[in-house]
């Protein structure tokens, strides 16, 4: 049962008397007993652990971080009484809580974090960035949910703030006797767990005075509201009553025993069960939170079902992957990470003859893919939430951007020709020069389904070559512009061709990559950016590049400007190559300088609502405002010149003509300030103007990535005006957000964000839905927590950032406004929450699978046979 490296484990259990502590003191006596330590957060006595066990390896830390029920007496629970002592204990310090627990389990340095079944202990892990589990047969969602209906609806916020944080735990040991319980996403499930005997079965009858004749019944319903009077004649004659971890270990290893996070129709008939009851509480149904519903990978159902003598070692399974040796780099404490390489794993052991009709066209395609005993290389970059910056990147703004929880993960391979592995076609194109070895490249798309887009992409990479040198941008933009179903692989492939152009790499292996993303397009998150990111960082790892975090995002910006074609800043791409989770990634685009990363402060917190509308950078829109942008920053540069030609210096001054000089070689519109906006130009730039007009009297509007059409009339003053504008509400926002905590300062975050929004508008790039989403908000911002929301990055719908206070309150309205939205659109917008570090701080994994399944299977059983519980 021994493990190479003692692993550390942070085991919380419930304030709710002594039965969870007397289970865990098993669990624990078996993982000390494999040379694992364990820190147990208790209310209980020390002598219930260490009567028990007693070893150096045992750390006991008294703590109460939840309560349970409050009893009147052994069978009769005061369900308000419950709900109040929670309040108190776990809801209104909640954040001093959040933070003592982070620091403490990043102190001991914990692999994994237990709980029996405590909720903000699961909340406590995510936030420290380490994987947690559960084990219990009931969770304290549902217990309360029944105490809401008799105490009163105003109650039902703990309920959903227990089941959000339970929602951050990996899954649930399950043990029997168990009640619906939703908000776990998936299940192993075990017998019961029990202390080990003391005492013989005679031992005990001789002290219970009960002789060997008698049947006992063991009756333990303490905390139920029955209202039963218990007689003795109610038994039959002859009856008494009397009233009364091999899954960690894998767990904390890295090993996976649950097969994915869908399990759907497990979790919808418990949320069915628990939306039941709680729409007793008031006159709508009870919502689905975004956390219940999303799952990366949606594939079948699938629960476990695992031996007792298995729980310790399933929590020590967070270092290794089951089926890949990780040969370098770190998960995380990622579970979408995990996912995808469990994902891999499955892949890798598809028998072709017997599942080829129950596999969708992409697994088929990427099983064949990889040579499965070689190297593979993992990179993962999140998608991101625009603060605020947005458009006016492309200016030169200051922008603050937070990495989401959702991300592209890519899985890169290089192989030389003669060992790559050819689909049909492939080969068919290939068997005439069957002696010449051609590297190829072969992607596949996981969602391609969901996208309307082909699941597979393959091409000679000679083909980027034109003689001795790659071809040019524009040429890989018309290859890749031939079937609108393969214009998705431009994001992929480009990256090659990049690297080719910017850096003199040439590629001689053929190369193989496994894209996977769960950040959904068109919604204004940067799918295309995780895309770019994640593809860049897999093949710059596989072919041992070292390129720095902000040298990949300005080579994604060219794959996206110059081969994609979509005339984007460099925004999206630095916040998912140089973000980290939880902060804000505050950088002047100019074109990509770092100022550094921005602490969210604890009482606040950003959501993004998706508006159901798709945005695309690669829109008329977007594009014909940026067009207009960059026209205006032409006429007041022409402006200024003029200016100084026209004007005598003495009569000017000299101060008067250096800003003149500096404006009339104003390289990015936000470095010009508002003050000498408004004194110097805002009167004299048109409305609009026609491309033709503009081009005969400017002759170009200097701007790289887009072209005006003469026969197209431009906006001009309001795209203008709105980076200047927004670069100085970005400033002034970042300065707010380390100011002291007050309604005041929130109102004036907020304030800016709504001014940023309308500035959008202004320009030509808000939507019906945006719209509506901000004026939910500031209907909310009437009786609530929520102070702000801006329309977020290229415009014309796509998602609505908000921010507020970060409370049980302000989730409650955020999924208010869901349900509002969808009673008028017929959309339920999904709503993102959450954080992650980017592609450089993830950096990368080197997996190789397990040499021999067999062998491993093999040596799992040596174990499991020399192991006794």
């Amino acid at each position: 049962m021994a493990t190479p490296t003692p692993l550390v484990f942070a085991y919380y259990v419930t304030g709710h008397g002594f039965g969870h502590a007397t289970r865990v003191v098993e669990v624990a006596r078996h993982l000390i007993d494999a040379g694992h330590l364990v820190h147990v957060v208790t209310a209980a006595p020390d002598y219930v652990f260490t009567s028990e066990i007693q070893s150096p390896n045992l750390f006991l830390r008294r703590v109460l971080l939840d309560c349970g029920a409050v009893q009147s007496d052994a069978l009769t629970v005061d369900r308000l009484a419950s709900l109040e002592k929670y309040s108190q204990t776990a809801v209104i310090p909640r954040e001093s809580i959040l933070a003592s627990e982070v620091a403490w389990l990043k102190s001991i340095k914990a692999d994994l974090v237990v709980s029996d079944v405590v909720p903000i202990a699961c909340r406590a892990a995510a936030d420290a960035g380490i994987r947690s589990v559960c084990i219990t047969n009931f969770s304290w969602d549902f217990i309360y949910a029944d105490y809401v209906m008799a105490a009163g609806h105003h109650h039902r916020s703990i309920i959903l703030q227990i089941a959000e944080d339970y929602s951050h735990c990996e899954f649930l040991i399950r043990l029997p006797g168990f009640c619906p319980m939703p908000a776990f996403r998936d299940v192993v499930d075990v017998p019961l767990v029990v202390r080990r005997l003391h005492k013989s079965r005679e031992e005990v009858r001789k002290e219970l005075g009960v002789g060997d004749d008698v049947k006992l019944l063991i009756f333990n319903f303490g905390g139920q509201p029955a209202g039963w009077t218990l007689k003795e004649e109610y038994l039959p004659t002859g009856w008494k009553c009397l009233v009364a971890a091999r899954i960690l270990q894998d767990t904390a290893q890295g090993n996976t025993h649950t097969k994915y996070k869908a399990c759907g129709a497990r979790r919808l008939r418990d949320a069915i069960v628990l939306g039941y009851q709680l729409r007793g509480i008031s006159e709508r149904n009870a919502n689905v939170p975004d956390w219940y519903v999303h799952a990366p990978f949606p594939l079948q159902e699938h629960e476990q079902s695992i031996s007792n003598e298995e729980i310790p070692f399933i929590l020590c399974s967070c270092r290794h992957i089951p089926d890949f040796e990780v040969l370098h780099g770190d998960l995380q404490g990622l579970s979408d990470t995990a996912s995808f390489l469990k994902a891999l794993g499955e892949l890798s052991a598809i028998d072709f003859e017997r599942d080829n009709k129950d596999q969708l066209r992409e697994r088929l395609a990427a099983a064949r893919l990889f040579n499965w005993e070689e190297e593979i290389f993992v990179a993962r970059a999140p998608g991101r939430l625009d603060v605020m910056g947005g458009i006016a990147d492309y200016s030169g703004s200051l922008v603050l951007q937070m990495p989401i929880k959702e991300a592209c993960h890519a899985a890169v391979q290089k192989n030389h020709p003669s060992k790559q592995k050819l689909w049909k076609h492939a080969q068919a194109r290939h068997h005439s020069d069957s002696d010449k070895q051609t590297p190829i490249l072969e992607i596949v798309s996981f969602g391609a389904d969901l996208s309307n887009r082909g699941p597979t992409f393959d091409m000679d990479i000679s083909d980027f070559m034109d003689g001795e040198q790659p071809i040019s941008y524009e040429a890989a933009r018309n290859y890749f512009s031939r079937d609108t179903s393969q214009r998705w692989a431009a994001y992929v492939a480009g990256a090659i061709l990049v690297l080719m152009t910017e850096l003199g790499v040439r590629f001689e292996d053929s190369i193989s990559i496994v894209i996977s993303s769960a950040v959904p397009e068109g919604k204004g998150v940067s799918s295309s950016a995780a895309v770019e990111v994640a593809s860049m960082s897999a093949i710059a790892a596989a072919h041992g590049l070292k390129i720095a975090p902000r040298d990949i995002a300005l080579l994604c910006q060219k794959v996206e400007n110059h081969i994609v074609g979509a005339p984007c800043g460099v925004m999206d791409q630095m916040a998912s190559a140089c973000g980290e989770n939880n902060k804000l990634l505050a950088m002047v685009c100019q074109p990509a300088e770092v100022l550094g990363l921005v602490d969210i402060p604890s009482h606040i917190k950003f959501w993004g609502i998706d508006s159901g509308l798709r945005h695309s950078v690669g829109g008329s829109d977007y594009g014909s405002v940026r067009i207009g942008t960059f026209m205006g920053r032409k006429m007041m540069k022409s402006m200024a010149s003029n200016k100084v030609k026209e004007n005598n210096s003495d009569e000017m001054g000299r101060n008067s003509t250096e800003l003149l000089e500096a404006e009339a070689s104003l390289a990015y519109l936000c470095n010009l300030p508002p003050h000498r906006y408004e004194g110097g130009y805002a009167n004299k730039l048109p409305e609009r103007i026609t491309g033709e007009e503009f081009l005969t009297k400017y002759a170009s509007h200097d701007d790289p990535v887009t072209v005006v059409n003469k026969d197209l009339t431009y906006a001009v003053k309001a795209p203008t005006a709105h980076p200047v504008y927004e670069n100085s509400r970005v400033k002034a926002f970042k300065s707010l957000l380390t100011a002291a905590a007050s309604d005041e300062q929130l109102s004036a975050l907020g304030e800016l964000m709504y001014q940023c929004h309308y500035s959008y508008s202004a320009c030509g790039l808000g939507s019906v839905g945006t719209d509506r989403l901000v004026e939910l908000v500031q209907m909310m911002r009437l009786s609530g927590t929520l102070y702000g929301a801006k329309i977020t990055g290229g415009g014309s719908g796509g998602t609505v950032c908000v921010m507020g206070e970060k409370s049980v309150r302000s989730s409650e309205q955020i999924r208010e406004i869901q349900q509002r939205y969808k009673s008028a659109t017929g959309f339920m917008p999904y709503v993102f929450e959450g954080s992650s570090p980017g592609a450089g701080k993830f950096g990368y994994l080197k997996i190789r699978r397990r040499s021999s399944p067999k062998a491993d299977l093999a040596a799992a059983s040596a174990v499991l046979n020399g192991v006794h519980v």
